[in-house]
């Protein structure tokens, strides 16, 4: 991994693990409305690529940007936060 710039790290769950070697993962951001100042909640989900195929759905993961790895695939396993048993 080359160290050019900072890359965007991202911690989230993973929703998907149906493909071979790819995970969905939502991450969650919380918010303030600039006008009426209640939180609110924005999920994306993002598709990373787990070339082991070690996670599964529920488990809390790290991923970070990386080069385009396929048409939707912009980011890679970091690390797993927490393995749910």
């Amino acid at each position: 991994m080359s160290s050019k710039g900072n890359k965007r790290v991202l911690t989230g769950y993973v929703v998907s693990d149906r493909a071979d070697k790819t995970i969905v993962v939502r991450c969650e951001t919380i918010l303030q409305h600039p006008l009426y100042k209640k939180y609110i909640r924005r999920r994306k989900k993002f598709m990373a690529h787990d070339p082991d195929n070690t996670c599964h759905i529920g488990d809390k993961v790290q991923i970070v940007e990386s080069r385009p790895l396929s048409r939707r695939k912009r980011w890679r396993l970091q690390n797993v936060l927490e393995k749910v048993v």
